[in-house]
């Protein structure tokens, strides 16, 4: 289908035409040029294209309403089993008197309160990164150092039992209960249910990076029924990528396009004509159909954690804090590099031994393959790897660089002829990485951290690329659970320069957990 230029119209449009559909099927059929007119029954009824939207909004709601109040119950049982327990080594296998017995079940009662309070279960937090997690730990923690202190100044009977059982036991029984539902909530939205259906408006160019950055995501949030450009014409497509987005209007009639829609967000995703005074009027607007207007902003690698909210006489200033290279932060993240490292070196000796002895058997050559890399401040380190090619790949690379399939200065094939009948799979399972745990434990590698690059890649650095190198590469990271070689080099840049200014040690546990997932479902890895 031909693409219809964006025109520069201010003219209102005329809604009575407007086809909304409440099924992503008939909005691509539109899209293929049908024009489907919504039906209207006799009388004062609503057309069915208006009805069905609204219908699948309250459905969703309730079912979301049913999930945060099953969460409830069984965040509430998970914390209840923690403080029996630890009532029950308090007392040395039996239930504690009916005086001990009366602080348990105040700490189980501010407990659940706490998980209330920090809105631990806020629709807004289910199933989106990993802020779910940090206000579960933060409120439990809260309630365990308020009954730490109580149990010293107090004296209270089996008060230590419980911090030192229940705290341990809660904390993992309500991590674990919560991946469950985030299992179960990311299995309707992987089916498109219960998705926030929105409307993004702003400048072209703006609007297709939000577009792009939202469809792009393993996890989905929005459903995004059209676009709103300024000037453009209700009709027109616009492309994002290899699809085609519908325009809803222009950005002159937002409020009407968002109620037509039944839309749940209305996503700025840049300036609009007419200013922040425009924009404010909007948010107003909204209200009157219930959608939530949301900000994209538009300063890019920038994490939340760096970000802060300082009001000043009414205005807002947001203030982003200098990345820090050096400090606490990374001591602590050394510490936690070794121990694990050093843990699972212990725990995988074996199948280091096993696939050091199919390397072998495959075929002829050194079990371990050693290569320079940069690491942090240019400084140079041997990288270990099992072999998964042969021996003279080096001197084969010059005769295949016509054939190269990667991204900027990286060289990849997917039919590389140097790799080994063996280094097929495990390239594929990234099993022949694991030698890399050597070179984390000695500290020339974290476990998170940017891709170790060689000395041509660096060479062929832009000046700001040269950034992925003020911290220590990472045997996994961004680019190892977002696609790896399938990823442009200009993504694969973005992601290791949005590591290297915004790391934090809850970020990199969750880094590693996908890590694997992507182990076991790989993508990009050849």
């Amino acid at each position: 289908m031909a693409e219809v230029p964006i025109t520069r119209q201010r003219r209102p449009i005329p809604w009575r035409t407007i086809p909304y559909e409440a099924k992503p099927s008939l909005i691509a059929g539109s899209l293929a040029g049908e024009r489907p007119v919504p039906a209207v029954r006799p009388g004062p009824a609503r057309p069915a294209s208006v009805l069905a939207p609204a219908l699948n909004r309250k459905a969703s709601a309730d079912w979301i309403s049913t999930h945060i109040n099953l969460l409830r119950v069984t965040d509430s049982l998970m914390v209840a089993g923690a403080v029996y327990l630890g009532s029950m080594a308090a007392g040395g296998g039996t239930l504690l008197d009916g005086t001990s017995a009366g602080p348990a079940a105040a700490v189980a009662v501010i407990w659940m309160a706490a998980l209330e309070i920090n809105r631990t279960r806020d629709s807004k937090v289910l199933g989106v990164g990993a802020d779910e997690y940090k206000r579960v730990a933060a409120a439990t923690f809260r309630v365990f150092g308020l009954l730490a202190m109580a149990a010293v100044v107090f004296s209270i009977n089996g008060g230590s039992a419980l911090v030192t059982v229940s705290l341990p036991l809660g904390i993992t029984a309500l991590t674990a209960n919560r991946w469950l539902f985030r299992r179960r909530l990311a299995t309707e939205k992987a089916k498109g249910r219960h998705l926030s259906r929105a409307i993004v408006v702003g400048e072209p160019e703006d609007v297709r990076y939000v577009v792009h950055q939202i469809r792009k995501k393993s996890g989905p949030v929005y459903q995004i029924l059209g676009v709103c450009l300024p000037g453009s014409r209700r009709g027109a497509k616009f492309r994002v990528d290899d699809e085609i987005v519908p325009v809803l209007s222009s950005t002159d009639d937002i409020p009407r396009t968002a109620r037509l829609a039944t839309a749940d967000s209305v996503i700025i995703a840049g300036p609009l004509p007419g200013g922040n005074r425009f924009i404010r009027e909007l948010g107003w607007q909204l209200e009157e159909c219930s959608a939530e207007m949301v900000l994209a902003a538009t300063l890019t690698n920038v994490a939340g954690p760096r970000i802060h909210w300082r009001p000043v006489e009414g205005l807002p200033l947001m203030h982003v804090d200098i990345p820090q290279y050096s400090g606490g932060k990374h001591i602590l993240k050394r510490v936690v590099d070794v121990a694990l490292a050093g843990c699972a070196l212990l725990v995988l000796s074996p199948v280091l031994l096993l696939l050091a002895a199919i390397v072998r058997r495959d075929s002829p050559g050194p079990v371990l393959f050693r290569q320079e890399r940069v690491g942090k401040d240019g400084r140079t380190f041997g990288m270990y790897k099992f072999r998964s090619m042969v021996v003279d790949a080096e001197e084969r690379l010059a005769h295949l660089n016509t054939s190269n399939e990667g991204a900027g200065v990286l060289f990849k094939m997917r039919e590389d002829p140097r790799v080994t009948k063996c280094g097929r799979w495990m390239r594929k399972y990234s099993l022949d990485e694991l030698p890399q745990l050597w070179n984390v434990f000695t500290g020339d590698m974290s476990l998170v951290g940017p891709r170790p690059p060689l000395a041509r890649e660096v060479n062929g650095y832009e000046r700001h690329t040269h950034r992925r190198l003020l911290i220590k590469p990472g045997l996994t990271g961004l680019w190892q659970i977002n696609g790896r070689s399938d990823l442009s080099w200009d993504e694969a840049v973005r992601l290791d320069l949005y590591y290297v200014e915004n790391w934090s040690i809850a970020g990199d546990l969750l880094i590693l957990w996908r890590t694997f997932r992507a182990v076991v479902q790989p993508s990009g890895a050849y």
